[in-house]
């Protein structure tokens, strides 16, 4: 064999090897009842890559490999039961908290920075899409804070439920308008 097969064969093998899933390639998720509905609980390596909400599991894991186009989806609620419990207390009892790392790497500069802020909302609170695109230092980007409000995978820990249009009025929510509702009613102050 000369030395032109040769690193040809390698680059063959190291191809191969570039594609095959490993365990970064990897978003373990599990679904669970909530008092709302059907939420599904997603990590990758680095953390919580997302948490969606919906009516069927079907639903919810076509919408999560829509997301992770590039991953393998593995289903495993022992891999995920700690960030699952955690995910249906907090629905349950919002004033508890959300303590879970988050992996936002799947956004746009823009995005995270938007997700960021929204991150420091505190529960029960709720700020406008003007004034957060204010906080960001763009308050002409209304329109696409809006966007980065609904490209956000990670319902709950980024909390885009708490943003009211500029009258106060609740405006569209990637989940439905009703989980929003129903998000902001249970976070609210007695």
């Amino acid at each position: 064999m000369n030395l032109h097969h040769i690193r040809a064969r390698r680059a063959s093998g190291e191809a191969a090897a570039a594609r095959a899933p490993t365990a970064r390639d990897e978003v373990v998720y599990a679904t669970g009842e909530s008092a709302l509905g059907k939420v599904l609980v997603a990590r990758s390596p680095v953390g919580i890559c997302a948490i969606l909400m919906g009516d069927t599991e079907d639903e919810l894991t076509a919408d999560l490999a829509a997301r992770f186009p590039n991953r393998v989806l593995v289903s495993s609620r022992s891999r995920t039961s700690d960030d699952l419990g955690k995910v249906l207390r907090f629905i349950n009892k919002p004033s508890t908290g959300l303590d879970l790392q988050f992996d936002m790497r799947h956004g746009t500069a823009f995005q995270r920075k938007v997700w960021e802020v929204l991150r420091t909302i505190p529960c029960g609170a709720t700020i406008t899409y003007a004034a957060l695109a204010r906080r960001i230092g763009q308050p002409e980007a209304v329109r696409a804070v809006a966007n980065a409000c609904a490209a956000n995978a990670i319902a709950l820990g980024i909390p885009c439920h708490r943003v009211l249009r500029s009258d106060g009025t609740l405006s569209g929510y990637r989940w439905g308008v009703e989980w929003k509702r129903a998000l902001i009613k249970k976070e609210a102050p007695s």
